[in-house]
């Protein structure tokens, strides 16, 4: 594989001209179902599996279950940011660092599987019951420059699930874990 197939194993996210219904009815089962789907493919792995690098130079498996919760804690926030206040700046946060913390790298992934947990049953209700107009309310991301809308949102973090989730298959395929 290439590294850029390493780094984007289900390639980058890709917003569609027009965001239905349909479609964010499609990445809310994607975020809902997320934690299940995550818990099913690691929680048999080793500890020697869990620190195995999906890729050379990237995160260890463990480090990316850790990164999912942090990752999705701060969606959940901006989320509710964004619900609450006129077009707030959301506080972004260096995720390479976070990843770096002893939390990241030696915690079992017990923590972050059940933060995910909640956060996900959460964030799923808040999803479920947006409005049209909601879906559109907008936050501010002062690193990238530019506003998000809720929607376009909720598609970025439904394939960030997808992506992370594909490092962690894909890594088992390579070594023939099961």
């Amino acid at each position: 594989m290439t590294l850029e197939q390493l780094k984007y194993p289900i390639g980058k996210f890709e917003q569609p001209v027009t965001i239905t219904k349909d479609i964010i009815s499609q990445w809310i089962a994607d975020i809902s179902s997320f934690p299940t789907r995550l818990k099913n493919e690691v929680n048999h792995l080793t500890d020697e599996q869990l620190d195995t690098q999906y890729r050379t130079n990237g995160w260890t498996i463990r480090q990316v279950i850790h990164h999912c919760a942090d990752s999705h804690m701060n969606s959940l926030t901006r989320l509710k940011l964004a619900l609450t206040e006129d077009q707030p700046t959301i506080k972004p946060y260096y995720e390479e660092r976070w990843a770096e913390l002893i939390d990241s790298k030696n915690m079992p992934i017990a923590p972050a599987l059940k933060m995910l947990e909640g956060i996900h049953e959460r964030w799923t209700a808040l999803l479920n019951h947006l409005t049209e107009e909601e879906n559109g309310r907008i936050f501010i991301h002062p690193e990238h420059g530019k506003t998000f809308r809720i929607d376009e949102n909720i598609g970025v973090y439904a394939w960030h699930c997808n992506h992370h989730l594909a490092h962690i298959t894909e890594t088992k395929k390579r070594n023939n874990w099961k």
